[in-house]
């Protein structure tokens, strides 16, 4: 791993992202955070405020600064993606974009999904549609990401690398509420709504996706890449979990043919293949040894 290098995290100040920038300090690197002020970036990092969605705010926040790394946190859409391959022309050796397991949305397979299955070449931008519109972005999430991974893909400035991420799982800062979500439950008896046929998924810790993002960072490979942990999990494996963490209560489930279903319940298999990263040299764990650990960081001990 190379040390001392310039690298620029967009976004980053919360759940894994700040633990990618205490492991790019903890290195060596210079870090500079970029976002729109709202919080400040860890000790020992450069803070810069530009509003990414403004190209004009953005190049003059990175005036003639370059970079050997950038680890792009936020990119939700085409817009923010056409935007960063402008503005980063030129000014970095490495872009490396967080992406997630939901681009592979309209993928309904039984087998754990290689980054063939979406291959950004194939995918149609528009960048027409109200990308800016927090309801139409929220409902769109596969597809926005799918989107910018397309855009960078299609005129490539600089070598890049997306990373397709699995559902994170762990640490005391999860702010999803998705776990919280089930303690509820399982406390009170309320049921759990899943699918009548609930299909598993897979996962990856908090702590294991900062590592892996480190480690993507200092490789030069390019293109999608799956981050998993090793095997699947069900919404019944994870209420295990929950009620092992909480013995007075037990998880009752009420399946559903169709409507709303509770976190981490799915109508098709959202398992990916993470077998690209482990030939790269990426060492993933298994979901189910880091589980209980997972539901003890985020629930605590009051839960």
């Amino acid at each position: 791993m190379r040390q001392g290098r310039e690298v620029l995290v967009i976004g980053g100040n919360r759940y894994f992202g700040k633990r990618l920038i205490a492991r790019l300090l903890a290195a060596g690197d210079r870090v500079t955070v970029l976002n729109r002020g709202s919080s400040a970036p860890p000790a020992g990092a450069i803070h810069l405020v530009a509003d990414r969605n403004d190209e004009n705010s953005l190049t003059e926040a990175l005036g003639d600064r370059t970079f050997d790394v950038v680890v792009d946190q936020v990119c939700y859409t085409p817009r923010q993606a056409a935007v960063a391959r402008r503005v980063f022309a030129g000014r970095t050796r490495r872009y490396v974009m967080t992406s997630t397991v939901e681009v592979y949305e309209y993928e309904d397979s039984a087998d754990p999904v290689r980054e063939a299955a979406v291959d950004p070449l194939t995918v149609s931008v528009d960048l027409r549609l109200p990308w800016d519109e927090p309801e139409f972005l929220d409902a769109h999430y596969g597809e926005g990401k799918r989107q910018a991974e397309a855009v960078f893909s299609a005129e490539p400035a600089f070598p890049y690398v997306t990373v397709r991420v699995a559902h994170v799982l762990g640490g005391d800062d999860d702010f999803t509420g998705r776990l919280q979500h089930y303690a509820d439950r399982v406390r009170t008896g309320e049921p759990v709504s899943v699918p009548v046929v609930n299909h598993p998924a897979t996962y990856i810790h908090v702590e294991e996706i900062a590592d892996f993002l480190f480690w993507a960072a200092g490789e030069d490979f390019t293109g999608p890449v799956n981050a998993a942990s090793h095997g699947t999990l069900t919404t019944e494996e994870l209420c295990a979990a929950v009620a092992a963490h909480l013995p007075d209560g037990e998880a009752v489930f009420r399946r559903v043919e169709v409507g709303e279903v509770s976190p981490f319940s799915f109508f098709r298999s959202y398992g990916m293949d993470n077998s690209r990263a482990a030939r790269l040299g990426f060492t993933f764990g298994e979901a189910r040894d880091w589980l209980p650990c997972a539901v003890s960081e985020t629930l605590g001990k009051d839960a």
